[in-house]
């Protein structure tokens, strides 16, 4: 059975409220939404499973307890778990002193609440009113959250666009700096310095970071540590852990249990 688009059964730019809320399950839609463009800002938050979205060339994920911040006019994809669960946000331009640019913000889990609430209510209630009201406590608690770095730069620059969607493709490539410069037609050291201009990081960090968020769909979305691991092509499910922990702060079993519990002990 073919799925719709998760695009094609609303337009929330014809709602002039503040803010409108959907819910979308995604057993029920296309797990890849294609690139499009609000002229509202857009909040995306998991609910089960993950999120991934690209973006004036960087990938952002949504962790549990984080969502991702589109602004108005950005063109953006998606891509989702097939379990995935999401509430999309509608922002009206101007209606709360929101990020210009794209970003991952923290979410309290009032705001879950509230965004999973407003969206009951659909994108005509009455703009006075209980649904107005919550709207504008919702969107100044919005603006007070603060960011988080779940995010991938990956570069309008061909080259580094060429390495990036390998590796997305396949995460396991174990491929080195020098290899891939051969591999682009260029010396190790101008990959080197294209890389950490176009992305400010190192190949080698900019390869972690990858992991990191691909680990953090994955995992989010039920899949088995041993099985991530072996995905991105660690030797041992101790290494995977030990960069996970290196970069997190704590193991993929501890990093999700509290986030289950509400905490905001991290350091990403």
């Amino acid at each position: 059975m073919t799925t719709a688009s998760a695009i094609s059964g609303f337009d929330p730019d014809l709602a002039a409220l503040p803010a409108v809320a959907y819910h979308l399950d995604f057993s029920q839609h296309a797990a890849e939404v294609p690139q499009h463009v609000h002229r509202k800002g857009q909040l995306i938050l998991a609910l089960h499973g993950a999120v991934t979205c690209r973006a004036r060339d960087e990938i952002w994920i949504g962790p549990p307890d984080c969502g991702i911040w589109i602004p108005g006019g950005v063109a953006h994809s998606a891509r989702t778990t097939d379990n995935a669960r999401l509430n999309y946000l509608f922002v009206e331009p101007g209606a709360a002193p929101l990020p210009q640019e794209c970003c991952t913000l923290s979410i309290s889990p009032m705001i879950r609440a509230m965004v999973e609430r407003l969206a009951r209510e659909g994108g005509d209630y009455p703009p006075e009113g209980h649904a107005a009201r919550m709207a504008r406590v919702l969107l100044d608690e919005l603006a007070e959250m603060p960011r988080e770095q779940f995010n991938l730069p990956i570069s309008s620059d061909p080259k580094i666009r060429l390495i990036a969607d390998a590796l997305t493709l396949d995460p396991s490539d174990r491929r080195t700096l020098g290899e891939w410069a051969r591999h682009v037609a260029m010396s190790e050291s101008s990959l080197a310095r294209l890389m950490l201009r176009e992305t400010g990081l190192s190949f080698g960090r900019w390869r972690q970071q990858l992991h990191l968020i691909v680990a953090l769909r994955e995992l989010a979305s039920g899949t088995a540590v041993q099985n991530v691991a072996s995905e991105l092509g660690y030797e041992s499910v101790n290494a995977f852990i030990t960069m996970f922990k290196k970069a997190l702060g704590s193991t993929p079993a501890q990093y999700f249990a509290a986030r289950r519990n509400g905490s905001k002990d991290r350091s990403p």
